[in-house]
């Protein structure tokens, strides 16, 4: 029956993937606005509702170190796999805003994620925490960024009102969105539970299978949305996406989840932190090359994610 649930949860998953993309796309033309904006808001904190649930319900069970292990090791494998898988498959074109702005706007938010979590170091206490203050500073950062997006779209539409557009079924494309980003969400969480399941069967300890399967299980969404966009050769969609769900991640999920309840933290995330922060730094560095990720970044991205597991398997 396990076997069974996994193949039903990775069929809604790539079924779903198809209709959500599917869907954005239609409604960033008919909205006028660019398929990039669209990649960064809705497709981008729709695929992130996996990460969300995990780590909003471990902040109410007292869980700090699945909330905070969830975004870091999320936000890696985003930055990796699923950026090195999407651009193998069809080179990723990188927008000149997203290079200037997104990008760097996600090294922001991880690098205000080490500061805030260093109590030790900087204040002197006897712990490290990411409190509820933390979690405040966190979401008026989610709130900058929000206004930013929305002043874009604002801009782009003004650009475009001059333009002849073709109208769409805009009903039908909110319920094939709606519709696709359910069967991802219960897809993914079919997969995770399913999975999890066959690897503790196997005997894997469970603190592995949740740095391995819970945290890949979580961005199963954006790896198929951003592998579905790229096969449709809808680019600014694939990389929106994940630059949009680490944003997210970071600011809005750690944001809710430390103001639910004050996150402690384990030393041994400020290496996974800094690591996180490296690969966003490669990917800016990779952006910049005549503004697209060809397949030779894709493999080396790809290459570093099996080498970043390779060595949490061998440290936990």
């Amino acid at each position: 029956m396990t076997y069974v649930l996994l193949i039903i949860g990775f069929a809604l998953l790539i079924k779903g993937a198809d209709f959500f993309v599917e869907g954005a796309s239609k409604i960033a033309t008919d909205l006028r606005v660019s398929p990039l904006l669209i990649g960064l808001t809705i497709v981008a904190f729709g695929t992130s509702a996996p990460e969300a649930t995990v780590s909003i319900l471990a902040a109410l069970e007292g869980n700090a170190g699945v909330a905070i292990g969830n975004v870091v090791g999320s936000n890696i494998f985003n930055i990796t796999f699923v950026v090195g898988i999407a651009a193998l498959i069809y080179p990723l074109k990188v927008e000149r805003t997203t290079i200037r702005k997104e990008i760097p706007f996600t090294l922001l938010a991880g690098v205000a994620l080490l500061i805030l979590i260093s109590d030790v170091t900087l204040q002197q206490l006897s712990d490290n925490f990411l409190t509820r203050s933390d979690g405040f500073i966190f979401l008026l950062f989610f709130a900058i960024f929000l206004y930013y997006i929305f002043e874009v779209a604002r801009n782009n539409r003004e650009k475009l009102d001059n333009t002849v557009q073709v109208k769409v079924p805009f009903g039908k494309n909110t319920l094939l969105t709606i519709g696709g980003l359910g069967a991802i969400i219960f897809g993914g969480d079919l997969v995770v539970g399913s999975a999890t399941d066959l690897a503790l069967s196997f005997g894997m300890s469970e603190t592995l299978v949740g740095l391995t399967i819970v945290a890949v299980g979580t961005s199963l969404p954006e790896l198929i949305t951003s592998i579905t966009a790229a096969l449709k050769k809808e680019s600014e969609i694939a990389l929106g996406n994940i630059v949009g769900s680490n944003i997210f991640n970071i600011l809005f999920v750690l944001g809710i989840s430390s103001v639910i309840s004050p996150l402690a933290v384990d030393n041994k995330i400020f290496f996974d932190i800094l690591v996180m922060n490296v690969l966003t730094i490669i990917l800016l560095v990779f952006s910049r090359s005549n503004f697209r990720i060809g397949k030779n970044e894709g493999g080396m991205l790809a290459a570093a994610y099996i080498a970043y597991m390779i060595f949490i398997i061998i440290r936990n």
